[in-house]
């Protein structure tokens, strides 16, 4: 079995981690990208780890990025495809990494952008126990008439896009949070009004709230720009 690999952040507060949170990267990027969110929210965490690996495949297009799936073929069934395989290599490492800390699902949070948000609303609602919850920037749901049949748990879901993303169109927002809520799974939305395809100062602040109350974390902490 393939195995994901990729840079990290340990617990801000120092310690053994509380809460593990993995950051999947979008198409064509690397592990190296997200991570940078990590002190940030690190800062609404500061008893969590940040894990962030590199999706498993090189990246058709690039050569220095990595792909959680091809998207030459944009085909809905090659899709569906795509993020079926990759899940199979992403859930034995979500597990493993769980299990070296001695942490269970309700202490794990995804966090993806673009196709690493589809990666995410592809796995968390499909493990056995909750997860924590699951934060998504700039991306959409794959096969959402198949997610109510397929839903095995049911985290927290917030969703952040730009409403003038042109890479993930803003619609796939609403598709997502209609098949969401149509499965039983809890989903927030934020809509950023000028946004491209990109993550904005207010969409990373209200994902770290999020994050926080998924956690139950207290609300001591605060968070400033960087």
């Amino acid at each position: 079995m393939m195995e994901l690999s990729g840079p990290s952040q340990p617990p801000a507060a120092g310690g053994k981690p509380k809460q593990l949170v993995a950051l999947l990267h979008g198409y064509g990027s690397n592990g190296e990208d997200l991570i940078g969110l990590a002190p940030f929210f690190a800062q609404a965490l500061p008893e969590a780890e940040f894990l962030s690996p590199n999706a498993p495949f090189p990246c058709e297009l690039s050569p220095f990025g990595f792909q959680w799936f091809g998207l030459e073929d944009r085909s809905p069934e090659m899709k569906l495809g795509g993020v079926r395989v990759a899940a199979q290599i992403l859930e034995p490492f979500l597990d493993a990494e769980l299990a070296r800390r001695g942490l269970a699902d309700r202490d794990l949070a995804l966090v993806g952008f673009s196709q690493g948000t589809m990666m995410s609303l592809h796995v968390g609602p499909r493990r056995a126990n909750p997860i924590g919850g699951i934060l998504g920037f700039s991306g959409a749901l794959i096969a959402p008439e198949l997610l109510a049949q397929e839903t095995r748990s049911k985290p927290p879901v917030f969703l952040v896009h730009g409403m003038a993303d042109q890479v993930v169109p803003f619609g796939a927002l609403a598709q997502a949070e209609s098949a969401l809520r149509n499965a039983g799974v809890p989903v927030e939305t934020e809509s950023r009004p000028g946004l491209v395809h990109s993550i904005d100062q207010v969409g990373a602040e209200k994902g770290a709230l999020f994050l926080r109350r998924c956690f139950g974390s207290t609300p001591g902490a605060t968070m400033t720009s960087k």
